[in-house]
């Protein structure tokens, strides 16, 4: 487990280092396979849905092993650089930021589509702030501790079969008219997915941020009230350790959500990007160091 455990931190370093490739991203390819497999195996059914879920992720896991088998260290260490997004995840939040700090509000609003879903184009620049912070903690969730953390426990192909959950959960995991119910396995197998990591996520944010106590009553107290079972947490202990609010209203093209508030500071201003960046910065660490102490010791014949 030595060779996995290392694996992992180099690889942390490696993202940290170069960023997600500009070309050839594998994960990039394998949302190109998905796609070119669901015109085959669309169907308006729950049941085709967890066929092609099942198909792409069992693909990805049996590709992870066999390329543990050759060589765990180097496997490991390349497979966590390819599915992990936190350095460019930092670099999309500073750019945005250094736009606003700039007074380009426009231009902040057209780069916030490449972090969110939600239509910028009405947002105050303290609303795409708070969008930019909602968006580096989910993420960081989603794209630094769950990898890592899927990682440490099952190696190789636990990071490729989460990656690929991931990617297929954003691809058609929508409550949309086309994927209400070939994307259900999808969506169900991501928040799954994401329980444990969620948690960890949130409890690094709270035990390395500057208001633990904050950051652990909104946890406790607003978690619950976010749409999502694995957002809530992390961006309620980001709230709380940063001693802000997140939360209200965000539309989606025709759909309008009101998220509940997460955290009782006061309301996210522009500045509060780069220190939500930090944090991100600090919860990745935390979790690369546990990961790797988890394939350190899991009793696992090598």
């Amino acid at each position: 487990m030595r060779d996995r455990a290392a694996g992992l931190l180099a690889g942390y370093v490696l993202d940290r280092w170069l960023a997600d490739p500009r070309r050839f991203h594998p994960v990039a390819g394998f949302g190109r396979i998905a796609a070119t497999l669901e015109r085959r195996t669309y169907a308006d059914s729950v049941g085709r849905g967890a066929v092609h879920t099942a198909t792409l992720v069992a693909a990805a896991a049996a590709l992870g092993a066999v390329a543990e088998r050759q060589h765990r260290f180097l496997a490991t260490a390349i497979a966590t650089w390819a599915v992990l997004g936190g350095r460019s995840l930092e670099r999309e939040a500073a750019t945005i930021g250094a736009f606003l700090d700039a007074g380009d509000l426009p231009a902040a609003r057209r780069r916030l589509t490449h972090l969110v879903g939600r239509d910028p184009s009405e947002l105050s620049e303290n609303e795409v702030a708070r969008a930019v912070v909602e968006s580096v903690a989910e993420n960081t969730s989603d794209a630094v501790v769950a990898p890592l953390l899927w990682g440490g426990l099952a190696g190789v192909p636990g990071l490729l079969a989460y990656r690929a959950v991931n990617t297929l959960d954003a691809m058609i995991g929508h409550r949309n008219p086309r994927y209400e119910r070939f994307g259900k396995a999808a969506a169900r197998a991501d928040d799954a997915a994401n329980l444990l990591p969620a948690r960890l996520a949130a409890a690094l944010a709270t035990v390395l941020g500057s208001d633990r106590r904050g950051a652990l009553g909104a946890w406790r107290r607003d978690a619950s009230g976010h749409p999502s079972p694995n957002a809530g947490p992390v961006e309620a202990a980001f709230a709380g350790a940063l001693g802000i609010r997140l939360g209200g209203t965000n539309v989606y093209g025709e759909r309008i959500e009101h998220r509940p508030q997460l955290g009782d500071g006061r309301p996210v201003e522009p500045r509060d990007i780069a220190p939500t960046a930090r944090l991100a910065r600090r919860v990745g660490l935390g979790a690369a160091i546990t990961s790797a102490a988890i394939a350190f010791v899991r009793r696992r014949q090598p």
